[in-house]
């Protein structure tokens, strides 16, 4: 059994251990079902993650049982000990050769420092039971990969109790989810790796472009199909749904972008970050600082080599540029802050995506051929992938468009619609059968 066949897109997982898992957390009393949950996501993330399962386990003991409402000394105990081993275990993958990510580290620990603030801060005005919290920490739908979601989003109401209307929207999430994934985010990723192996010296300007379209959409379709599934099988367990994409590339800028990818995370750093160090409420100066130290916290947040600081500095200069340089011009002409969206945004993700600096100068030359020879360089070698991957690359466009998934929210219940994604659905597994899955792209943070 490999790792890949237990990741949500994976045919064991869909047809093993959920199905399996399902039936004994309805089988279990309501009362109890935290605890069918803490220990059904610890034997889930201890087959994926055997190595680095006790850390998740020391983690949830200290952060479970040694907070307090309303304790100064015990939260910062506890974040101190949650952000040490997270800086510990990425600065391991630095120095030690060969050393990986304990899977999920980034997601779980930013759980828990959000648990922490929210007993200091009385957004929790108790302390949950042990099991409550534990099963929080490790709920297996949001373990590996997010979202970020706080304690009181997820624990609003009547949990661990979804009716039929509740589940059946879960089961819809989690086929469509499973098909962004496997039919357009695996797909694009053959276009960049047929990219990648041809080398960026060799490709023209048109098929750099291309590929960084290209990969901006796969990176999409991979977090957003992902962040469905957890979703779905969030709300078949009886939680709410968790937002954490809201339309990115339909926004009015880059800030406006951020605001609407990626949502629990961005939550985290403004609430967590940048609200308590006063935001911007004392002057442009002070303003500034905080969102350097919010997207300086970003770029290492999400990978050790230099790339990922070039990339945090870039967004960080192009949210400066639309918040206090260009605001009225962007205000008069909108039109301006899409652009920075669909231009911009697909150069920033190439950064992104390339953790060699030099081949990285070596892509951007591609990109903007006044920098170097990239437009005179095999002038028709896009048509191939383009070709192989059409399909893929219109379907993902049509999806940007709020107006399209809004239509398919709105008839939701439409017989019509329901057999065409469950056709879809099982042409996706099709896929996964046929092919080697792709592990999802956010493991790696």
């Amino acid at each position: 059994m490999t790792e890949s066949s237990l990741l949500f897109s994976g045919i064991v997982f869909l047809f093993r251990l959920l199905p399996a898992f399902i039936i004994i957390y309805l089988l279990t009393p309501q009362r109890y079902r935290s605890i069918s949950m803490f220990f059904g996501s610890l034997i889930y993330y201890a087959a994926i993650e055997p190595h680095f399962v006790w850390i998740l386990l020391l983690l949830v003991m200290l952060n479970a049982l040694l907070a307090a409402p309303r304790s100064r000394w015990r939260m910062l105990l506890l974040v101190s000990l949650d952000v040490a081993l997270l800086a510990a275990a990425k600065i391991r993958c630095v120095t030690a050769q060969g050393a990986a990510l304990p899977v999920g580290i980034s997601f779980y620990v930013f759980k828990m420092i959000s648990f922490q603030a929210d007993l200091y801060t009385g957004r929790l005005e108790q302390k949950p039971s042990f099991f409550q919290a534990a099963e929080y920490f490790v709920m297996f739908p949001q373990l590996l990969q997010g979202p970020i979601a706080g304690y009181g989003e997820l624990y609003s109401g009547n949990t661990h109790k979804a009716g039929i209307r509740e589940a059946e929207e879960g089961v819809s999430l989690l086929m469509t989810g499973v098909c962004m994934k496997v039919l357009l985010a695996d797909q694009l990723g053959l276009m960049w790796e047929q990219i990648r192996r041809i080398g960026y010296e060799s490709i023209s300007t048109p098929l750099a472009w291309l590929g960084a379209y290209g990969y901006s959409f796969r990176l999409y379709y991979d977090f957003w199909g992902y962040s469905l599934m957890a979703a779905g099988m969030l709300m078949i367990f009886g939680f709410p749904y968790v937002e954490n994409f809201r339309h990115p590339y339909a926004a009015r800028g880059v800030a406006d972008f951020y605001r609407r990818w990626h949502i629990t995370l961005g939550r985290f750093f403004r609430d967590y970050v940048y609200i308590p160090l006063g935001g911007s409420r004392n002057g442009v100066a002070r303003a500034v600082r905080n969102l350097f130290v919010v997207w300086l916290l970003t770029g290492l947040w999400h990978g050790q080599s230099i790339n990922f600081l070039i990339w945090a500095a870039v967004l960080l200069a192009l949210i400066l540029w639309e918040k206090f340089i260009a605001y009225t011009l962007l205000q008069k002409f909108p039109i301006l802050g899409r652009l920075h969206v669909w231009i911009l945004i697909p150069v920033t993700w190439v950064i992104f995506a390339i953790h060699d600096p030099v081949l990285l100068k070596c892509y951007m030359t591609r990109l903007f051929p006044f920098f170097g020879n990239g437009i005179n360089v095999n002038p028709q070698d896009w048509r191939k992938p383009l070709e192989g991957c059409g399909v893929e690359l219109a379907v993902s466009v049509a999806l940007l468009v709020p107006a399209v998934s809004g239509f398919a929210c709105r008839h939701k219940d439409n017989v019509i619609l329901k057999l065409v994604l469950f056709a879809l659905f099982w042409f996706a597994i099709y896929r996964v059968v046929i092919s080697s899955s792709n592990p999802f792209m956010y493991l790696n943070f």
